[in-house]
């Protein structure tokens, strides 16, 4: 039996309170995301159609289609974290790439100041869960408390690990079928034939498409080996094609299609060298699209949207008001910014064993980079990349001296301070004009919105990796979470959490059961009915902190 005693109320459930309501009729939308790893706009909705992709095109057609939608990070774990959460990885931590071992996958959830470690500049950074502000929570959290059955099926990749109060289900058999009759949902489907990968792992599977036809950005040789490979990314989209198919026909096939909001987007661009990675347009801009119920037509929307706009904007079209910590804003929705957005930032440090540090600012037209190490070279030999054939080619044929000038500006041996580009002149960011005279006026501003950015959302960029993390594990040990403390009156059960930050999953229970991580924890956010005779097992769970002890209560 737990001691009983009052402890102040975290602020966050006073908010959820407060901007919530609890419905679990129809009357709220269903939500669904779509979502793939590693593609650009080389769709044919964007103008591209070397892959046929009918569901997509299909989809497209009944769809807002964003031409200017942008990640925060051309790669997945600190993009991934801004998904979540509404926030930009530098405000967080989370801005470097792959801090530990992914939940869903194949890592722990608690770690406790792992062997692995990544040699970074000298200094050994072991793998952590990234702690991150103690009010910042998974968005999630505020669905589930307006009474949405949330369902993540199956990459998480947030640079910590998902607490149990993020998800009703989270895994390979998470699902929206699996709610309460009538209950809306919030239900998310990463699809994963299109990452980097594959295009070694699927080398064995059948081209669709003819490779001595595919286009060839200026940055790439006409190599037989380069063409193999694009035309591998190409028919790993149209796989992708094959299994969007079967999300939206199970959709349909469940009369759910008018009553669900559709959203499908890659996690950032391509994983063709000088894509994934990169933050240029080829590993910053993102395809997008929505369809909304009722309103099934297309249309093109030429809107800056960024994933930290994200969180926020499902929230709007949820009806409940976003958090005002939340650094996005909403594009859709109740809560609908109505001045749309001036500029898109993302940025780059960490990726895998190699560290940088190259912030970007972005108009409709213009993109400005800031290279905090310029001395480096623009090129970042990572390991994982080099399983890719054509990387290999690329390499040989650099040292060789058998490319061209827009070929060898990836491989240029330092980087100036500051680059410019003009999108539309230079869709592929191969001429830097930041010399240009007749652009200063849009020099200064870009530089001046970077500046008012990083100033207002906090930039940990400059703060050494080994030395993050030790001031969110100290004495490099994970923190962990106080477990929870409960006060029974009739039959209403409170529960809180001393930690800040934390928030508390629980199961209420007819028998004793043995709870895992995995057994449907619910979120706890207002008293919960109980009856004499049943058992509670309640949990707090602090983002980046170890769990608590699960804790019975007997009634």
């Amino acid at each position: 039996m737990m001691n009983m005693h009052w402890l102040f109320m975290i602020p966050f459930f006073i908010l959820l309170s407060c901007s919530s309501k609890k419905d679990t009729g129809q009357s709220q939308p269903n939500i669904l995301w779509l979502t793939c790893e590693d593609i650009s706009p080389t769709l044919p909705v964007y103008g591209d159609s070397t892959a046929q992709t009918p569901t997509l095109d299909k989809l497209a057609g009944q769809s807002l289609v964003y031409d200017n939608a942008f990640t925060v990070v051309g790669v997945c774990a600190p993009s991934r974290s801004c998904l979540i959460t509404g926030m930009y990885p530098t405000s967080i931590g989370t801005h470097n790439m792959r801090t530990g071992k992914d939940i869903s996958g194949w890592g722990s959830r608690n770690y406790q100041g792992a062997s692995n470690a990544y040699d970074i500049n000298g200094d050994s950074v072991p793998l952590y869960s990234t702690v991150i502000p103690e009010n910042v929570k998974c968005f999630t959290e505020y669905l589930r408390a307006a009474g949405y059955y949330c369902t993540n099926n199956a990459k998480t990749d947030y640079q910590f690990a998902a607490p149990v109060t993020a998800w009703d289900e989270n895994g390979s058999k998470a699902h929206w079928k699996n709610r309460d009759g009538g209950q809306p949902f919030f239900a998310v489907f990463n699809h994963n034939v299109t990452h980097e990968s594959r295009m070694w792992m699927n080398k064995s599977l059948p081209m669709t498409v003819d490779t001595s036809s595919v286009p060839l950005p200026p940055y790439f040789p006409d190599h037989p080996v380069v063409r193999q490979d694009v035309g591998r990314n190409y028919s790993n989209i149209e796989l992708l094609d094959q299994q969007l198919n079967e999300r939206l026909q199970e959709l349909e096939e469940a009369g759910l299609l008018d009553n669900t909001i559709v959203f499908f987007f890659s996690d950032h661009g391509g994983p063709l060298p000088r894509g994934k990675r990169e933050h240029y347009d080829s590993g910053l801009k993102v395809p997008f699209m929505v369809r909304m119920p009722g309103e099934s037509h297309f249309e093109r929307v030429p809107e800056l949207v960024s994933f930290v706009d994200f969180a926020p904007t499902v929230l709007s079209l949820a009806g409940i008001k976003p958090p005002e910590y939340m650094q996005g804003q909403a594009f859709l929705g109740k809560y609908k910014r109505e001045e749309p957005r001036r500029y898109i930032f993302g940025s780059g440090d960490r990726f895998d064993e190699f560290a940088d540090r190259i912030r970007i600012a972005r108009d409709k037209r213009y993109l400005y980079v800031r290279n905090y190490h310029p001395e480096l070279p623009a090129y970042k030999d990572v390991a994982y990349r080099k399983q890719m054939d054509m990387m290999n080619v690329l390499l040989d044929l650099h040292a060789q001296h058998k490319l061209n000038a827009q070929q060898k500006y990836y491989f240029r041996e330092s980087k100036t301070r500051e680059e410019l580009y003009d999108c539309w002149d230079d869709p592929y960011q191969l001429n830097n004009l930041i010399d240009s005279v007749s652009l200063n006026n849009k020099l200064n501003e870009l530089r001046t919105a970077m500046d008012r950015w990083q100033e207002q959302n906090g930039d940990k960029g400059s703060i050494p990796e080994l030395e993050l993390f030790y001031s969110m594990w100290p004495d490099g040990k994970q923190p962990v979470t106080q477990a929870p403390i409960a006060e029974i009156k009739g039959q209403k059960l409170t529960l809180k959490c001393a930690t800040p930050g934390a928030s508390i999953g629980f199961i209420v229970a007819d028998e004793p059961i043995v709870p895992d991580l995995d057994s449907g924890w619910q979120l706890y956010h207002k008293p919960v009915e109980v009856q004499k005779g049943q058992i509670v097992y309640v949990l707090g769970v602090r983002v980046g902190y170890r769990d608590s002890d699960i804790e019975k209560i007997q009634l």
